[in-house]
């Protein structure tokens, strides 16, 4: 039998949150939830979530939630095993929740999400050497080919080269 997520409005769960019924868990990166996140809500990020304590006191509803809701729908199973009981989910993440105009805390300096770096790098270099293989010299098209074939890798391997070079830049360093 599949485990199901029960998902709730951002108001259902508000008024949750509210009455102190319910613990939001939130699935995402470290970097993403340093970025934004519902007030109150724990961090337990998917990549290391089955060691996670949870914090969940008796009696409390546990409502996950991640950006949108692609990722907790993608591992709802893995989610609820760690319930006892009846599992929610956030619909519509925390995009849901924002939308909604409900209170989201936000650290705009924190840098960006290191997806949306990879994301920013691969685009803007891939179109770097469209632009100057039809401008300057057909030999460019081959460093689009190369972002293209390190996005296939990483996408197959689950190794990226480029998030392991930004990781080192100076604004994605931790102040010690």
């Amino acid at each position: 039998m599949t485990a199901r997520l029960v998902p709730l409005t951002p108001a259902e769960l508000a008024q949750r949150l509210a009455t102190g019924r319910a613990r939001l868990i939130d699935i995402r990166e470290p970097d993403e939830f340093a970025r934004a996140h519902v007030k109150g809500a724990l961090s337990r990020p998917l990549s290391d979530f089955e060691n996670a304590h949870l914090g969940i006191e008796a009696g409390r509803d546990v409502v996950f939630t991640c950006r949108t809701g692609m990722r907790t729908g993608a591992n709802c199973d893995r989610l609820a095993a760690r319930v006892e009981g009846e599992a929610f989910v956030l619909d519509g993440g925390l995009d849901a929740w924002r939308a909604a105009g409900l209170p989201v805390a936000e650290n705009r300096k924190a840098p960006l999400e290191m997806m949306r770096q990879v994301q920013i790098g691969a685009g803007g270099l891939a179109l770097t050497g469209a632009v100057l293989g039809f401008l300057v010299d057909p030999l460019w098209h081959l460093l689009s080919g190369a972002i293209g074939a390190g996005l296939l890798f990483a996408g197959v391997s689950g190794f990226c080269g480029m998030a392991r070079v930004l990781a080192l830049a100076p604004w994605n360093r931790t102040a010690a």
